[in-house]
């Protein structure tokens, strides 16, 4: 059997964190390490509990979770932080993948999607909501001035398209089959981008995809 997945629940509703537990324990797979109810809390219980998914509210007392989030992603740990909130996307998207997020999800759509989202997350890639690509092109629509669009000079024309579906959202597995090669030459292809650019998160990508204006409107 496959290790479960270790989760740290970040909110500051009581019966929500009770209701999400008992949803999440009644999976085989997915142990409830423990919970939090503040920001500042939450980031204690990173550090100290080392946790595979932090599934993290925005609004909470204290630092908050978009603080929150980003002083997790400063740890380096190998924790990745899953938004689960009731801000619409237009809100807080952009301001989330930009603090170091593995994933944004709104509390209406996690009966169907919430399971799948903390696979994606756990496995090390991205989870964005289908409309994502649209909002963060209209928030870097400016990015191909940028001055470190150069960097992207440092990589493949395969590379580049790895990289491209890597912010879209898309699985290894999806996109070895959209490039017609296997998903573990997928891994290969980004530990390389990664490598070549510094990185040590797949978060790290999108936030850089986007910056370069890599990303284009479907």
């Amino acid at each position: 059997m496959p290790e479960p997945i270790r989760i740290l629940l970040a909110d500051d509703h009581t019966m929500f964190r009770a209701g999400l537990r008992a949803l999440l324990e009644a999976e085989s797979n997915i142990e409830v390490v423990g919970e939090a109810a503040t920001g500042d809390e939450a980031v204690d219980k990173a550090r100290t509990l080392r946790p595979d998914v932090v599934l993290m509210d925005l609004s909470m007392p204290g630092s908050g979770g978009l603080e929150a989030t980003r002083r997790i992603a400063a740890l380096e740990l190998e924790s990745r932080v899953l938004v689960l909130t009731v801000h619409a996307e237009e809100e807080y998207l952009v301001p989330v993948i930009q603090a170091g997020a593995s994933g944004y999800m709104t509390k209406t759509s996690a009966d169907r999607d919430l399971m799948e989202a903390i696979r994606v997350v756990a496995r090390g890639e991205v989870y964005l909501p289908p409309q994502a690509t649209k909002l963060l092109l209209q928030e870097y629509k400016a990015a191909e001035s940028d001055p470190d669009a150069p960097s992207l000079r440092q990589l493949s024309s395969r590379e580049q398209e790895v990289l491209a579906l890597t912010a879209e959202g898309y699985s290894s597995r999806e996109i070895g089959k959209k490039l017609f090669i296997s998903g573990k030459t997928v891994d290969t292809y980004r530990s390389r981008i990664m490598q070549k650019l510094g990185l040590t998160h797949r978060s790290e990508l999108v936030r850089f995809a986007l910056k370069v204006g890599l990303l284009k409107e479907k």
